[in-house]
Protein backbone atom coordinates (compact mmCIF):
# COMPACT_ATOMS: atom_id res chain seq x y z
CA UNK A 1 0.00 0.00 0.00
CA UNK A 2 1.27 3.16 -1.17
CA UNK A 3 1.07 6.25 0.78
CA UNK A 4 1.42 4.49 4.46
CA UNK A 5 3.74 6.93 6.15
CA UNK A 6 1.00 8.63 8.14
CA UNK A 7 -0.59 5.43 9.45
CA UNK A 8 0.26 5.15 13.43
CA UNK A 9 0.38 2.64 15.88
CA UNK A 10 -1.21 3.52 19.54
CA UNK A 11 0.27 1.84 22.29
CA UNK A 12 -1.19 2.84 25.63
CA UNK A 13 -1.10 0.17 28.75
CA UNK A 14 -2.27 -2.92 27.58
CA UNK A 15 -4.19 -1.13 24.69
CA UNK A 16 -2.92 -1.20 21.08
CA UNK A 17 -4.92 -0.08 18.15
CA UNK A 18 -4.39 2.15 15.13
CA UNK A 19 -4.13 5.92 14.25
CA UNK A 20 -3.19 8.36 12.03
CA UNK A 21 -1.40 11.73 11.26
CA UNK A 22 -3.19 14.93 10.45
CA UNK A 23 -0.78 17.45 10.93
CA UNK A 24 2.99 17.53 11.93
CA UNK A 25 2.26 17.26 15.30
CA UNK A 26 -1.63 15.69 15.81
CA UNK A 27 -2.81 12.12 15.41
CA UNK A 28 -6.46 10.94 16.12
CA UNK A 29 -7.22 7.84 17.34
CA UNK A 30 -10.30 6.16 19.54
CA UNK A 31 -10.98 7.40 22.81
CA UNK A 32 -10.90 3.48 24.12
CA UNK A 33 -7.36 2.63 22.66
CA UNK A 34 -5.72 5.29 24.94
CA UNK A 35 -8.16 5.23 28.09
CA UNK A 36 -5.77 4.18 30.62
CA UNK A 37 -3.92 7.56 30.19
CA UNK A 38 -7.15 9.71 31.49
CA UNK A 39 -5.62 9.99 34.84
CA UNK A 40 -2.38 12.46 35.91
CA UNK A 41 -0.61 9.41 36.66
CA UNK A 42 -1.63 7.20 33.93
CA UNK A 43 -0.43 5.22 31.38
CA UNK A 44 2.21 6.57 28.91
CA UNK A 45 0.84 6.76 24.96
CA UNK A 46 2.96 6.15 22.53
CA UNK A 47 3.10 6.67 18.84
CA UNK A 48 5.46 4.96 16.10
CA UNK A 49 5.35 5.22 12.25
CA UNK A 50 5.89 2.02 10.07
CA UNK A 51 8.06 4.05 7.83
CA UNK A 52 9.60 6.22 10.16
CA UNK A 53 12.53 6.04 12.96
CA UNK A 54 11.86 6.62 16.50
CA UNK A 55 9.00 6.61 18.83
CA UNK A 56 6.85 9.49 20.04
CA UNK A 57 5.32 10.45 23.00
CA UNK A 58 1.91 11.68 23.19
CA UNK A 59 -0.63 13.61 25.43
CA UNK A 60 -4.40 13.81 24.96
CA UNK A 61 -5.36 17.43 24.05
CA UNK A 62 -8.94 16.55 22.43
CA UNK A 63 -11.51 14.33 22.78
CA UNK A 64 -15.26 13.12 21.26
CA UNK A 65 -16.85 13.36 25.22
CA UNK A 66 -17.09 9.33 24.98
CA UNK A 67 -18.65 8.09 28.31
CA UNK A 68 -16.75 4.61 28.12
CA UNK A 69 -19.85 2.18 26.84
CA UNK A 70 -18.87 0.55 23.04
CA UNK A 71 -21.97 1.73 22.00
CA UNK A 72 -21.63 5.54 23.43
CA UNK A 73 -20.93 8.69 20.65
CA UNK A 74 -17.70 10.29 20.95
CA UNK A 75 -14.84 7.78 20.80
CA UNK A 76 -12.22 9.96 19.26
CA UNK A 77 -9.08 11.10 20.87
CA UNK A 78 -6.58 13.67 19.31
CA UNK A 79 -3.07 13.40 20.46
CA UNK A 80 -0.21 15.72 20.89
CA UNK A 81 3.01 14.40 19.50
CA UNK A 82 5.85 15.67 21.89
CA UNK A 83 7.84 16.84 18.28
CA UNK A 84 6.69 17.11 14.43
CA UNK A 85 6.85 13.88 12.63
CA UNK A 86 8.62 13.58 9.87
CA UNK A 87 6.23 12.43 7.92
CA UNK A 88 2.97 14.02 5.20
CA UNK A 89 0.20 14.02 7.15
CA UNK A 90 -3.13 11.87 5.67
CA UNK A 91 -5.29 13.36 3.12
CA UNK A 92 -8.95 13.19 3.48
CA UNK A 93 -11.62 12.56 0.76
CA UNK A 94 -15.17 14.08 0.20
CA UNK A 95 -17.61 13.12 2.26
CA UNK A 96 -19.54 11.16 -0.29
CA UNK A 97 -16.45 9.70 -1.71
CA UNK A 98 -16.96 6.14 1.04
CA UNK A 99 -20.19 5.38 -1.25
CA UNK A 100 -21.64 4.27 -4.31
CA UNK A 101 -22.79 1.99 -6.66
CA UNK A 102 -20.71 -0.46 -6.93
CA UNK A 103 -19.18 0.12 -3.58
CA UNK A 104 -15.76 1.36 -3.63
CA UNK A 105 -13.39 -1.08 -1.82
CA UNK A 106 -12.05 0.58 1.37
CA UNK A 107 -8.64 -0.61 2.81
CA UNK A 108 -7.96 -0.42 6.68
CA UNK A 109 -4.35 -0.59 8.17
CA UNK A 110 -4.43 -2.17 11.61
CA UNK A 111 -2.36 -3.68 14.19
CA UNK A 112 -3.68 -6.83 15.36
CA UNK A 113 -1.97 -8.95 18.01
CA UNK A 114 1.77 -9.86 16.71
CA UNK A 115 1.94 -7.31 13.54
CA UNK A 116 3.96 -4.58 15.22
CA UNK A 117 4.32 -3.60 11.75
CA UNK A 118 0.26 -3.49 10.86
CA UNK A 119 -2.12 -5.43 8.32
CA UNK A 120 -4.94 -4.58 5.89
CA UNK A 121 -8.09 -5.14 6.24
CA UNK A 122 -10.32 -4.87 2.87
CA UNK A 123 -13.79 -3.89 3.23
CA UNK A 124 -16.84 -1.54 2.08
CA UNK A 125 -19.31 0.63 3.27
CA UNK A 126 -22.53 -1.34 3.61
CA UNK A 127 -24.44 2.04 2.71
CA UNK A 128 -24.41 5.79 3.66
CA UNK A 129 -27.17 5.84 5.84
CA UNK A 130 -25.93 6.40 9.54
CA UNK A 131 -26.36 4.31 12.63
CA UNK A 132 -27.94 6.41 15.43
CA UNK A 133 -26.48 9.62 13.89
CA UNK A 134 -22.67 8.09 14.68
CA UNK A 135 -21.29 5.29 12.84
CA UNK A 136 -21.31 3.69 9.34
CA UNK A 137 -21.62 -0.06 8.82
CA UNK A 138 -18.25 -1.78 7.85
CA UNK A 139 -18.27 -5.74 5.77
CA UNK A 140 -15.67 -7.50 4.55
CA UNK A 141 -14.76 -7.45 0.86
CA UNK A 142 -14.50 -10.92 0.75
CA UNK A 143 -15.51 -14.52 2.56
CA UNK A 144 -11.29 -14.69 3.52
CA UNK A 145 -8.10 -12.05 4.29
CA UNK A 146 -7.46 -10.32 7.08
CA UNK A 147 -10.76 -8.88 8.73
CA UNK A 148 -11.38 -6.04 11.30
CA UNK A 149 -10.16 -7.19 14.69
CA UNK A 150 -8.76 -6.04 18.16
CA UNK A 151 -5.83 -3.48 17.66
CA UNK A 152 -7.21 -2.15 13.97
CA UNK A 153 -9.33 0.53 16.38
CA UNK A 154 -8.34 4.21 15.51
CA UNK A 155 -7.09 3.44 12.36
CA UNK A 156 -7.76 5.60 8.69
CA UNK A 157 -10.44 4.11 6.99
CA UNK A 158 -8.95 4.58 3.18
CA UNK A 159 -10.06 4.35 -0.48
CA UNK A 160 -8.25 1.87 -1.60
CA UNK A 161 -7.65 3.58 -5.03
CA UNK A 162 -6.73 7.57 -4.28
CA UNK A 163 -5.54 6.50 -0.55
CA UNK A 164 -7.45 9.35 1.18
CA UNK A 165 -9.10 9.19 4.31
CA UNK A 166 -12.81 8.33 4.34
CA UNK A 167 -13.11 8.21 7.99
CA UNK A 168 -11.87 5.82 11.09
CA UNK A 169 -12.71 2.22 12.51
CA UNK A 170 -14.06 2.25 16.05
CA UNK A 171 -15.30 -1.50 16.34
CA UNK A 172 -14.75 -4.65 15.16
CA UNK A 173 -17.70 -7.66 15.26
CA UNK A 174 -17.54 -9.85 18.39
CA UNK A 175 -18.65 -12.34 15.97
CA UNK A 176 -15.54 -13.15 13.66
CA UNK A 177 -17.66 -14.80 11.10
CA UNK A 178 -19.64 -11.71 10.35
CA UNK A 179 -16.27 -9.90 9.75
CA UNK A 180 -17.45 -6.53 9.77
CA UNK A 181 -17.50 -3.70 12.22
CA UNK A 182 -18.22 0.52 12.27
CA UNK A 183 -16.38 3.22 11.15
CA UNK A 184 -17.12 7.13 12.12
CA UNK A 185 -17.18 9.22 8.88
CA UNK A 186 -14.59 12.00 8.46
CA UNK A 187 -17.75 14.50 8.96
CA UNK A 188 -18.24 12.77 12.14
CA UNK A 189 -14.33 13.17 13.16
CA UNK A 190 -14.75 17.04 12.08
CA UNK A 191 -17.46 17.41 14.17
CA UNK A 192 -16.14 16.40 17.56
CA UNK A 193 -12.91 18.24 16.26
CA UNK A 194 -13.93 20.97 14.51
CA UNK A 195 -9.88 21.53 12.76
CA UNK A 196 -10.30 18.74 10.89
CA UNK A 197 -13.01 20.57 8.68
CA UNK A 198 -10.50 22.88 7.15
CA UNK A 199 -8.92 19.39 5.67
CA UNK A 200 -12.47 17.89 4.33
CA UNK A 201 -13.06 18.94 1.15
CA UNK A 202 -16.52 20.44 0.42
CA UNK A 203 -18.67 22.03 -2.36
CA UNK A 204 -18.05 25.75 -2.89
CA UNK A 205 -15.92 26.46 0.30
CA UNK A 206 -12.20 26.52 0.56
CA UNK A 207 -10.04 26.05 3.75
CA UNK A 208 -9.63 29.27 4.78
CA UNK A 209 -13.53 30.00 4.76
CA UNK A 210 -14.33 26.44 6.96
CA UNK A 211 -11.00 28.29 9.48
CA UNK A 212 -12.91 31.64 9.49
CA UNK A 213 -16.60 30.37 10.10
CA UNK A 214 -14.95 28.39 13.17
CA UNK A 215 -13.55 31.02 14.37
CA UNK A 216 -16.29 33.65 13.67
CA UNK A 217 -18.95 31.06 15.60
CA UNK A 218 -16.41 30.79 18.67
CA UNK A 219 -16.40 34.72 18.71
CA UNK A 220 -20.41 34.74 18.44
CA UNK A 221 -21.06 32.22 21.22
CA UNK A 222 -18.43 34.65 23.44
CA UNK A 223 -20.83 37.50 22.96
CA UNK A 224 -23.84 35.63 24.33
CA UNK A 225 -25.31 35.02 20.63
CA UNK A 226 -29.01 34.06 22.04
CA UNK A 227 -30.23 30.93 18.68
CA UNK A 228 -30.34 27.46 18.82
CA UNK A 229 -28.27 25.50 16.25
CA UNK A 230 -31.73 23.60 15.25
CA UNK A 231 -33.30 27.06 14.68
CA UNK A 232 -30.47 28.01 12.63
CA UNK A 233 -30.20 24.81 10.24
CA UNK A 234 -33.79 25.31 9.47
CA UNK A 235 -33.66 28.48 8.26
CA UNK A 236 -30.81 28.13 6.43
CA UNK A 237 -31.61 24.44 4.55
CA UNK A 238 -35.53 25.49 4.39
CA UNK A 239 -38.46 23.63 4.36
CA UNK A 240 -37.89 21.33 1.77
CA UNK A 241 -34.36 20.74 3.48
CA UNK A 242 -33.03 17.63 4.96
CA UNK A 243 -34.44 16.60 8.36
CA UNK A 244 -32.58 17.34 11.47
CA UNK A 245 -30.40 14.57 12.40
CA UNK A 246 -31.78 12.33 14.99
CA UNK A 247 -29.76 13.83 18.01
CA UNK A 248 -29.49 17.34 17.51
CA UNK A 249 -26.66 19.64 17.59
CA UNK A 250 -24.54 19.82 20.35
CA UNK A 251 -23.24 23.39 18.91
CA UNK A 252 -23.28 26.01 16.94
CA UNK A 253 -20.32 23.95 15.34
CA UNK A 254 -21.86 20.80 14.66
CA UNK A 255 -25.03 22.91 13.34
CA UNK A 256 -22.93 24.38 10.68
CA UNK A 257 -20.40 21.42 9.79
CA UNK A 258 -23.73 19.41 9.22
CA UNK A 259 -24.31 21.93 6.57
CA UNK A 260 -21.22 22.29 4.93
CA UNK A 261 -20.81 18.31 4.80
CA UNK A 262 -24.16 17.17 4.62
CA UNK A 263 -26.51 20.08 3.13
CA UNK A 264 -26.16 19.98 -1.33
CA UNK A 265 -27.37 23.11 -1.26
CA UNK A 266 -24.19 25.35 -1.98
CA UNK A 267 -25.39 28.18 -0.23
CA UNK A 268 -27.31 27.16 2.57
CA UNK A 269 -24.10 27.86 4.68
CA UNK A 270 -23.73 31.33 3.96
CA UNK A 271 -27.69 31.46 4.81
CA UNK A 272 -26.58 29.68 8.33
CA UNK A 273 -24.02 32.91 8.93
CA UNK A 274 -25.97 35.48 7.90
CA UNK A 275 -28.53 34.22 10.32
CA UNK A 276 -25.97 33.78 13.02
CA UNK A 277 -24.70 37.53 12.36
CA UNK A 278 -28.47 39.06 13.14
CA UNK A 279 -28.35 37.24 16.74
CA UNK A 280 -24.37 38.26 16.98
CA UNK A 281 -24.71 41.70 19.17
CA UNK A 282 -21.67 42.21 21.25
CA UNK A 283 -19.42 42.03 19.10
CA UNK A 284 -20.15 44.58 15.42
CA UNK A 285 -17.52 42.83 13.72
CA UNK A 286 -18.11 39.40 13.93
CA UNK A 287 -21.31 40.23 12.93
CA UNK A 288 -20.43 41.97 10.08
CA UNK A 289 -17.86 39.48 9.24
CA UNK A 290 -20.63 36.72 9.15
CA UNK A 291 -22.63 38.42 7.19
CA UNK A 292 -19.87 38.81 4.29
CA UNK A 293 -18.93 35.25 4.82
CA UNK A 294 -17.79 33.10 2.47
CA UNK A 295 -14.76 35.70 2.10
CA UNK A 296 -13.68 33.35 -1.42
CA UNK A 297 -17.32 34.41 -2.77
CA UNK A 298 -16.12 37.77 -3.08
CA UNK A 299 -19.27 39.71 -2.04
CA UNK A 300 -21.76 37.68 -3.57
CA UNK A 301 -25.01 37.35 -1.10
CA UNK A 302 -26.57 33.98 -0.60
CA UNK A 303 -30.27 33.94 -2.05
CA UNK A 304 -33.03 33.59 0.47
CA UNK A 305 -35.15 30.39 1.52
CA UNK A 306 -38.18 31.13 -0.45
CA UNK A 307 -41.57 29.10 -0.93
CA UNK A 308 -44.76 30.12 -2.47
CA UNK A 309 -46.47 33.29 -1.94
CA UNK A 310 -49.92 33.10 0.11
CA UNK A 311 -53.26 33.95 -1.31
CA UNK A 312 -54.99 37.18 -0.84
CA UNK A 313 -53.47 40.07 -1.04
CA UNK A 314 -49.56 41.32 -1.30
CA UNK A 315 -47.34 38.79 -0.13
CA UNK A 316 -45.92 40.60 2.43
CA UNK A 317 -42.36 39.77 4.66
CA UNK A 318 -43.80 40.51 8.17
CA UNK A 319 -41.74 41.73 11.09
CA UNK A 320 -44.02 40.45 13.73
CA UNK A 321 -42.77 41.97 17.18
CA UNK A 322 -44.76 40.38 20.43
CA UNK A 323 -44.97 42.02 23.55
CA UNK A 324 -46.45 39.77 26.95
CA UNK A 325 -46.59 40.31 30.15
CA UNK A 326 -43.48 38.13 32.12
CA UNK A 327 -45.11 35.00 34.06
CA UNK A 328 -42.00 35.82 36.47
CA UNK A 329 -42.37 39.70 37.24
CA UNK A 330 -45.41 41.69 36.20
CA UNK A 331 -43.10 44.83 35.88
CA UNK A 332 -41.21 42.91 33.04
CA UNK A 333 -42.29 42.01 29.59
CA UNK A 334 -41.24 39.57 27.19
CA UNK A 335 -40.38 40.80 23.47
CA UNK A 336 -40.17 38.77 20.98
CA UNK A 337 -39.23 39.76 17.07
CA UNK A 338 -39.30 37.20 14.13
CA UNK A 339 -39.65 37.55 10.42
CA UNK A 340 -42.65 35.58 9.06
CA UNK A 341 -42.29 34.62 5.07
CA UNK A 342 -44.45 32.16 3.87
CA UNK A 343 -45.90 30.71 6.85
CA UNK A 344 -42.57 30.25 8.69
CA UNK A 345 -41.53 32.02 11.12
CA UNK A 346 -37.67 33.06 11.44
CA UNK A 347 -36.81 34.45 15.12
CA UNK A 348 -34.67 37.79 15.45
CA UNK A 349 -34.87 37.98 18.97
CA UNK A 350 -36.53 37.36 22.31
CA UNK A 351 -35.74 39.25 25.99
CA UNK A 352 -37.39 39.65 29.03
CA UNK A 353 -37.32 43.80 30.12
CA UNK A 354 -38.44 46.15 32.17
CA UNK A 355 -41.27 48.55 30.54
CA UNK A 356 -39.01 51.46 29.90
CA UNK A 357 -36.38 49.25 27.39
CA UNK A 358 -39.46 47.70 25.47
CA UNK A 359 -39.19 50.80 22.78
CA UNK A 360 -35.65 50.54 22.35
CA UNK A 361 -34.98 46.79 21.72
CA UNK A 362 -38.36 45.95 19.56
CA UNK A 363 -36.85 49.25 17.39
CA UNK A 364 -33.16 47.67 17.60
CA UNK A 365 -34.34 43.98 16.77
CA UNK A 366 -36.87 45.17 13.87
CA UNK A 367 -33.67 46.85 12.68
CA UNK A 368 -32.06 43.40 12.63
CA UNK A 369 -35.05 41.62 11.35
CA UNK A 370 -35.01 43.80 8.03
CA UNK A 371 -31.51 42.21 7.01
CA UNK A 372 -33.67 39.08 6.44
CA UNK A 373 -36.39 40.73 4.26
CA UNK A 374 -35.83 39.87 0.52
CA UNK A 375 -34.83 43.32 -1.85
CA UNK A 376 -38.13 44.28 -3.81
CA UNK A 377 -40.57 42.60 -0.90
CA UNK A 378 -43.71 44.54 0.44
CA UNK A 379 -42.65 44.55 4.37
CA UNK A 380 -45.02 44.71 6.99
CA UNK A 381 -44.83 45.93 10.83
CA UNK A 382 -47.35 44.10 13.13
CA UNK A 383 -47.34 44.65 17.31
CA UNK A 384 -49.11 41.53 18.94
CA UNK A 385 -50.25 43.31 22.15
CA UNK A 386 -51.67 42.60 25.23
CA UNK A 387 -55.25 44.51 25.68
CA UNK A 388 -53.97 47.10 28.29
CA UNK A 389 -51.13 48.10 25.44
CA UNK A 390 -53.59 48.08 22.24
CA UNK A 391 -53.69 51.75 22.26
CA UNK A 392 -50.19 52.27 22.56
CA UNK A 393 -49.24 54.84 19.30
CA UNK A 394 -46.92 51.98 17.87
CA UNK A 395 -47.02 53.95 14.82
CA UNK A 396 -45.79 56.78 15.98
CA UNK A 397 -42.52 55.50 17.63
CA UNK A 398 -39.64 57.42 16.89
CA UNK A 399 -37.77 54.71 14.06
CA UNK A 400 -34.15 55.30 16.18
CA UNK A 401 -32.10 57.48 18.24
CA UNK A 402 -30.76 59.20 14.69
CA UNK A 403 -34.00 58.89 12.57
CA UNK A 404 -37.08 61.25 14.66
CA UNK A 405 -39.19 59.82 11.88
CA UNK A 406 -42.79 57.90 12.62
CA UNK A 407 -42.61 54.48 12.34
CA UNK A 408 -45.94 54.74 10.68
CA UNK A 409 -44.18 57.28 8.63
CA UNK A 410 -41.10 54.95 7.33
CA UNK A 411 -42.97 51.33 6.77
CA UNK A 412 -46.54 49.98 6.70
CA UNK A 413 -47.38 49.20 10.43
CA UNK A 414 -50.40 47.60 11.93
CA UNK A 415 -51.29 46.28 15.57
CA UNK A 416 -53.02 42.81 16.98
CA UNK A 417 -54.31 41.54 19.69
CA UNK A 418 -52.11 39.22 21.22
CA UNK A 419 -54.77 37.29 23.24
CA UNK A 420 -56.53 36.44 19.68
CA UNK A 421 -53.20 35.38 17.87
CA UNK A 422 -53.72 32.31 20.26
CA UNK A 423 -56.58 31.73 19.94
CA UNK A 424 -57.42 28.87 17.64
CA UNK A 425 -60.94 29.06 17.33
CA UNK A 426 -60.64 32.92 16.56
CA UNK A 427 -57.89 32.58 14.21
CA UNK A 428 -60.04 29.75 12.33
CA UNK A 429 -63.04 32.07 12.00
CA UNK A 430 -60.40 34.85 10.51
CA UNK A 431 -59.46 32.66 7.69
CA UNK A 432 -63.40 32.30 6.57
CA UNK A 433 -63.69 36.44 7.12
CA UNK A 434 -60.38 36.77 4.96
CA UNK A 435 -62.07 34.28 2.14
CA UNK A 436 -65.19 36.36 1.86
CA UNK A 437 -63.24 39.96 2.45
CA UNK A 438 -61.35 38.66 -1.04
CA UNK A 439 -63.55 38.50 -2.70
CA UNK A 440 -64.89 42.87 -2.15
CA UNK A 441 -63.43 45.54 -4.01
CA UNK A 442 -64.77 47.50 -1.40
CA UNK A 443 -65.66 47.02 2.71
CA UNK A 444 -68.60 47.99 4.69
CA UNK A 445 -67.83 50.15 8.45
CA UNK A 446 -69.76 49.14 11.20
CA UNK A 447 -69.57 52.80 13.31
CA UNK A 448 -69.21 53.29 17.12
CA UNK A 449 -70.10 56.99 18.06
CA UNK A 450 -68.55 58.32 20.99
CA UNK A 451 -70.92 56.99 24.20
CA UNK A 452 -72.45 54.16 22.10
CA UNK A 453 -74.71 51.91 24.21
CA UNK A 454 -73.70 48.98 21.99
CA UNK A 455 -73.66 45.67 24.45
CA UNK A 456 -70.44 43.39 23.95
CA UNK A 457 -72.63 40.38 22.88
CA UNK A 458 -75.37 41.31 20.94
CA UNK A 459 -72.34 43.87 18.92
CA UNK A 460 -70.22 40.42 18.65
CA UNK A 461 -73.30 38.63 17.05
CA UNK A 462 -74.09 41.58 14.59
CA UNK A 463 -70.39 41.52 13.47
CA UNK A 464 -70.18 37.87 13.12
CA UNK A 465 -73.24 38.22 10.53
CA UNK A 466 -71.38 40.88 8.31
CA UNK A 467 -68.28 40.54 8.24
CA UNK A 468 -68.29 44.33 8.45
CA UNK A 469 -64.70 46.42 9.49
CA UNK A 470 -64.76 48.10 12.74
CA UNK A 471 -64.68 51.36 13.53
CA UNK A 472 -64.30 53.89 17.00
CA UNK A 473 -65.20 57.56 16.76
CA UNK A 474 -62.34 57.79 19.80
CA UNK A 475 -59.42 55.49 21.23
CA UNK A 476 -61.42 53.03 23.51
CA UNK A 477 -60.34 53.59 26.13
CA UNK A 478 -63.98 54.38 28.38
CA UNK A 479 -65.10 50.69 29.69
CA UNK A 480 -67.94 50.71 27.52
CA UNK A 481 -65.66 51.08 24.76
CA UNK A 482 -63.26 48.69 25.75
CA UNK A 483 -66.09 45.99 25.77
CA UNK A 484 -66.84 47.66 22.58
CA UNK A 485 -63.56 46.39 21.44
CA UNK A 486 -63.56 42.88 22.95
CA UNK A 487 -67.38 42.01 20.81
CA UNK A 488 -65.20 42.94 17.49
CA UNK A 489 -62.05 41.15 18.60
CA UNK A 490 -64.32 38.25 19.45
CA UNK A 491 -66.50 38.52 16.66
CA UNK A 492 -63.31 38.31 15.24
CA UNK A 493 -63.28 41.45 12.97
CA UNK A 494 -60.36 41.21 10.56
CA UNK A 495 -59.48 45.32 11.04
CA UNK A 496 -60.67 47.78 13.19
CA UNK A 497 -59.78 51.32 13.54
CA UNK A 498 -59.30 54.45 15.46
CA UNK A 499 -57.92 57.56 16.12
CA UNK A 500 -55.36 59.55 18.86
CA UNK A 501 -56.38 62.67 18.24
CA UNK A 502 -59.69 64.55 18.15
CA UNK A 503 -62.59 63.47 20.32
CA UNK A 504 -61.03 61.54 23.83
CA UNK A 505 -64.52 59.71 23.89
CA UNK A 506 -66.61 59.73 27.26
CA UNK A 507 -69.65 61.73 26.26
CA UNK A 508 -72.84 60.61 25.11
CA UNK A 509 -73.58 60.48 21.62
CA UNK A 510 -75.91 63.24 21.42
CA UNK A 511 -73.13 65.65 22.02
CA UNK A 512 -70.99 67.36 19.50
CA UNK A 513 -67.54 65.16 18.66
CA UNK A 514 -64.90 65.69 15.95
CA UNK A 515 -65.08 61.78 15.91
CA UNK A 516 -67.92 62.05 14.07
CA UNK A 517 -66.44 63.36 11.31
CA UNK A 518 -63.74 61.12 11.59
CA UNK A 519 -65.71 58.26 10.54
CA UNK A 520 -67.97 60.06 8.09
CA UNK A 521 -63.84 60.61 6.37
CA UNK A 522 -63.04 56.57 7.21
CA UNK A 523 -66.25 55.00 6.01
CA UNK A 524 -65.73 57.32 2.38
CA UNK A 525 -62.28 55.81 2.31
CA UNK A 526 -62.77 52.75 2.68
CA UNK A 527 -65.71 52.23 0.72
CA UNK A 528 -63.26 51.75 -2.55
CA UNK A 529 -60.00 49.82 -0.57
CA UNK A 530 -59.37 46.22 -0.31
CA UNK A 531 -59.28 45.31 3.24
CA UNK A 532 -56.11 43.11 2.04
CA UNK A 533 -54.10 46.54 1.04
CA UNK A 534 -55.12 48.33 3.71
CA UNK A 535 -51.83 48.46 5.77
CA UNK A 536 -50.38 50.10 2.49
CA UNK A 537 -53.11 51.95 1.64
CA UNK A 538 -52.95 53.69 5.26
CA UNK A 539 -49.25 53.61 5.11
CA UNK A 540 -49.05 56.17 1.60
CA UNK A 541 -51.75 58.53 3.44
CA UNK A 542 -49.72 58.67 6.62
CA UNK A 543 -46.58 59.69 3.80
CA UNK A 544 -48.59 62.47 2.72
CA UNK A 545 -50.70 63.23 6.02
CA UNK A 546 -49.29 67.19 5.47
CA UNK A 547 -52.16 67.46 2.50
CA UNK A 548 -55.31 69.33 3.22
CA UNK A 549 -57.76 66.22 3.49
CA UNK A 550 -55.30 63.80 4.75
CA UNK A 551 -54.33 64.87 8.77
CA UNK A 552 -56.84 61.71 9.90
CA UNK A 553 -54.30 58.96 8.62
CA UNK A 554 -51.14 60.47 10.77
CA UNK A 555 -52.77 59.02 14.45
CA UNK A 556 -54.54 56.69 13.27
CA UNK A 557 -54.40 52.96 14.84
CA UNK A 558 -54.90 50.21 12.49
CA UNK A 559 -55.68 46.72 14.27
CA UNK A 560 -55.43 44.60 10.72
CA UNK A 561 -54.99 40.95 10.81
CA UNK A 562 -54.55 38.38 8.62
CA UNK A 563 -53.29 34.75 9.48
CA UNK A 564 -52.35 33.95 6.49
CA UNK A 565 -49.13 36.18 6.51
CA UNK A 566 -48.36 35.22 10.07
CA UNK A 567 -47.19 31.44 11.32
CA UNK A 568 -49.57 29.50 13.77
CA UNK A 569 -48.59 31.44 17.21
CA UNK A 570 -48.09 28.05 18.60
CA UNK A 571 -44.36 28.11 16.70
CA UNK A 572 -42.53 30.30 18.87
CA UNK A 573 -39.45 30.24 20.75
CA UNK A 574 -37.45 26.88 21.77
CA UNK A 575 -36.65 29.16 25.04
CA UNK A 576 -38.32 31.30 27.35
CA UNK A 577 -36.12 33.90 29.17
CA UNK A 578 -37.85 32.90 32.32
CA UNK A 579 -37.92 29.50 31.99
Amino acid sequence: MSNASWHARIACGNEVGGGFLVSERHVVTCAHVVAAHAPADGAPITVTFPEALGTFTATVVADGGWAGAVTDPGDLAVLALDRPAPVKPAEFAPPAAAYGTPAPKLLVHGFPLHYDEGRIAECRATADQLIAGEWVQLEAWSSYGQALAPGFSGAAVVRADTHQVVGMAVASDRDPRVRGGRMLPATALARYWPPLGDQIPTPRYEPEDKERLRDLIARAEAAGAECRPEQLYREAVGRLGPPLPPNGFGSLWEAAWYVLSEVRDPEAAARFAARLADFTDGDTKARELLRRWPPSWAGTAPAPVRSGARGGGRPWESVLVEIDHSGADQGRFIVSVSLCRDGERHPVGERALPRAEVRSYALERIGAAYRLIAPGADELIAFALPKKWINQPVHAWERSKEDPTPLGWFAPVVVMDLARRRDAMLQHRLHQSWRTLDTRTGAELHRVECGSDQEQVPLTQALRRSTALLGFAAPPKAPRAQQQLKAGLNAPVPVILWPHTGCKGGHDSAGPCSGTSFLDTLGDYLESRTPAELPYDIWKLRQSSDQAGQEWARHLTLLWEDPRCFPDPAAAFGRSPVG
